[in-house]
């Protein structure tokens, strides 16, 4: 009937119109994303997360010293893996699965907060973009995670991350970390310390590693499970600048990684 081809026009028109709409979308999408490339041997000066706290406070105290990933304690590096991105050394910058269950999880609860973000995507967001949430921005984190993956390898990715996340107000990076909380260098932190540290990420103004509440001893607890203790060592006390500590015959695989990947799969983690 004329009636109803007119209306199948109409909606072929307006799917044509949604159909290069949303190609030109994505293309400005993609044209936003920045030239990760140049952090293959260039350290950034600053970042997007830094200069917005900075903008919220412009008396803000600023602790950051970079330190490149031999001078970081190698408990502390699989204790945030462990910890932030079990499939770190396995995906191409998103975890489709770890996605997958965040999505379903808020959807559970009547809400969109999308988490499940790799080491990869939370660099991206640390690096160029904001800790608003949205669709829009959700996506862009996951284009910045797919270029870094392409121009950096694993180690690169980590020991950006290491020395830009946020570890307390004004507290950027493993070394001022170290120091902040336990007087001593980022090479020198031991399997507590480095799992009180990675623990802390989740919530880092509120968990202060120095002073662990109940839950941030839980994570401990959780995160030294996961590298191979079954309990952790009772608190250390504050002690000057130390060398960097041995390694324990008891350490995870991932301490005993090769420079790309483990030497061998992790153990499973805990049942929650």
């Amino acid at each position: 009937m004329p009636g109803e081809r007119r209306w199948l026009r109409i909606l072929r028109d307006v799917a044509e119109v949604m159909f290069i709409l949303g190609a030109f979308g994505a293309l400005l999408l993609w044209c936003s994303v920045p030239d990760t490339s140049k952090l293959v041997d260039e350290n950034p000066d600053s970042t997007a997360f830094i200069d917005l706290r900075k903008d919220e406070n412009p008396r803000l105290k600023l602790q950051w010293t970079w330190r490149p990933i031999g001078r970081i304690s190698r408990y502390l590096r699989a204790a945030v893996i462990y910890a932030e991105d079990y499939n770190f050394y396995r995906h191409d910058g998103v975890d489709w699965g770890a996605l997958e269950h965040a999505v379903e999880n808020d959807l559970s609860h009547g809400q969109l907060a999308v988490g499940g973000s790799t080491i990869t995507q939370q660099l991206a967001k640390n690096l160029y973009l904001s800790p608003n949430k949205s669709f829009i921005r959700k996506l862009r984190e996951m284009l910045i995670a797919f270029s870094l993956e392409d121009d950096l390898g694993k180690q690169r990715i980590l020991e950006l991350y290491l020395n830009v996340v946020e570890w307390g107000d004004g507290i950027y990076g493993a070394e001022a970390a170290a120091r902040a909380y336990f007087r001593r260098s980022a090479a020198a932190l031991d399997s507590a310390q480095s799992a009180l540290l990675a623990g802390a990420l989740v919530n880092p103004r509120l968990l202060v590693p120095s002073h662990p509440s109940a839950r941030l001893l839980r994570r401990q607890r959780i995160i030294l499970s996961r590298m191979g203790s079954v309990a952790p060592p009772p608190p250390a006390p504050i002690a000057p600048i130390a060398e960097p500590v041995v390694d324990s015959p008891s350490v995870a695989p991932l301490l005993e990684s090769t420079p790309e990947a483990p030497a061998s799969d992790p153990p499973p983690p805990p049942a929650p």
